[in-house]
């Protein structure tokens, strides 16, 4: 099916991710911990836990862990209170980036969010200025493999609720609703499909190019500046050419 594959990617950002491991563990833990003040430590009773520790799992992060995060985030006085704010702009040549970040110091986010920014050639703008331009779609990426049949992973899936599949050589993008997403991950956990990744994400409707070097820097520099914050959990932009 037609659209911009994001296998093209995954190899590298998982070595990326690989290299800072501490920081993934720490946004990871912080998801969990928000998850269970939500709806309490019992994943059979709170998907948005049972979601955040599937993603957990995912980039590897073992269940001895998952657990400690769970008991600390329900422990009396268990931490500060995050808040969810998410934050708008540009990047080189028109890019549209949108920032998602969990805090417990908004004007320290702000102000770190929109200093990234401005050191990488762009500016942040004001709520609703690009989040237009992306929807909010569940993705479960699922490698190509020997053993996994495309049509049969096709029809589980869109079966469980899926909305659309999509092959590569590299293998499968599964999309569905944000409401649909952790049924459908679940029958793939269920029926033993490995996951490369699976959340709900920001994606972009359309993909813009890069073609200046210096701008390609400059776009490379923000991004890496918004992924150093610790206040930063997610960052979705409509980079086409990101290598």
């Amino acid at each position: 099916m037609a659209g911009h594959s994001k296998f093209a990617n995954i190899k590298h950002k998982k070595e990326r991710n690989d290299a800072a491991r501490g920081k993934i563990f720490t946004r990871l833990g912080r998801e969990i911990a928000v998850a269970v003040k939500a709806g309490g430590p019992d994943p059979s009773t709170n998907a948005r836990l049972r979601d955040a520790i599937a993603k957990a799992k995912s980039n590897n992060m073992s269940g001895d862990t998952i657990d400690r995060s769970i008991k600390k985030a329900s422990g009396a006085g268990s931490g500060a209170d995050y808040e969810s704010i998410t934050y708008e702009g540009y990047g080189p040549n028109g890019v549209a980036i949108i920032v998602e970040t969990l805090t417990d110091n908004r004007n320290r986010a702000a102000a770190n969010v929109r200093s990234a920014f401005t050191k990488g050639g762009g500016n942040m703008g004001t709520t609703g200025c690009v989040s237009f331009m992306f929807d909010e779609k569940g993705l479960i990426m699922v490698e190509r493999t020997a053993t996994i049949d495309e049509d049969e992973l096709m029809m589980l899936s869109l079966d469980a609720g899926a909305t659309d599949f999509k092959a590569s050589p590299e293998g499968y993008e599964i999309f569905t609703t944000p409401e649909d997403f952790s049924a459908v991950r679940e029958t793939l956990e269920q029926n033993e499909i490995p996951m490369v990744s699976a959340e709900v994400e920001m994606i972009a409707q359309t993909y813009a190019r890069i073609d200046n070097p210096d701008d390609i820097k400059k776009m490379k520099k923000l991004l890496a500046l918004l992924n150093e914050e610790d206040d930063v959990q997610n960052v979705y932009h409509n980079w086409e050419n990101e290598e």
